[in-house]
């Protein structure tokens, strides 16, 4: 007899009468993991409700602005040399953020979201692609005139323009944000250095 041959003959007779376990008797460990699709889903909702109460962007009834009207908004105070230099592509693109073909209610979260963290790096200028539609009730349109909406109701926006056809036309805007107090304070010390 070889060696594990007389080792199950002995694990045998130290057992002795032994009933395997039926199948249907095991423990339920609860409902199963989520798959990695379901985990991305779960973290998105909670940083959804995280931002969903802080976001003040209005849903409500939006006027649909005409496909072929460029947008354009100034706040009071800012010159409109600053606004034709935003127009005509004269600031760097610091950011740009991607809207076409999302839905309204993805948009408004992504746009919230890419304006206070442009805002808490001290960007200035950025560039929001979204689509212009061609009829006056197509999903893109009715998205740019949410947005001409929804820039207007951040304090940081200085002013906004339809881009120059080169970086998208009517299809993209052009976004000047206001000087942040850490960007003014580097800005008056970078100043008092030259002044000596």
């Amino acid at each position: 007899m070889n060696q594990s041959l007389r080792d199950e003959v002995g694990f045998e007779a130290m057992i002795g009468d032994v009933t395997p376990l039926k199948r249907d008797n095991r423990a339920d460990p609860g409902k199963k993991p989520p798959t990695s699709a379901e985990a991305w889903q779960a973290r998105r909702d909670a940083a959804e409700e995280g931002t969903g109460e802080r976001n003040f962007l209005s849903d409500d009834f939006v006027d649909l602005l005409p496909p072929i009207d460029p947008m354009a908004f100034r706040r009071d105070g800012i010159q409109q040399g600053v606004a034709d230099k935003l127009k005509h592509g004269g600031y760097p693109v610091q950011a740009q953020l991607h809207l076409r073909r999302r839905p309204l209610a993805e948009c408004r979260r992504m746009l919230f979201a890419f304006m206070e963290d442009a805002y808490a790096h001290d960007l200035r200028s950025i560039l929001i692609v979204h689509g212009r539609g061609r009829e006056i009730d197509s999903p893109a349109n009715v998205l740019r005139s949410y947005l001409a909406k929804w820039l207007a109701q951040f304090e940081q926006v200085q002013a906004y323009v339809s881009a120059q056809p080169s970086d998208g036309g009517l299809g993209a805007t052009w976004v000047m944000l206001r000087k942040s107090a850490r960007a003014k304070t580097n800005n008056r010390e970078r100043q008092q250095k030259r002044r000596g």
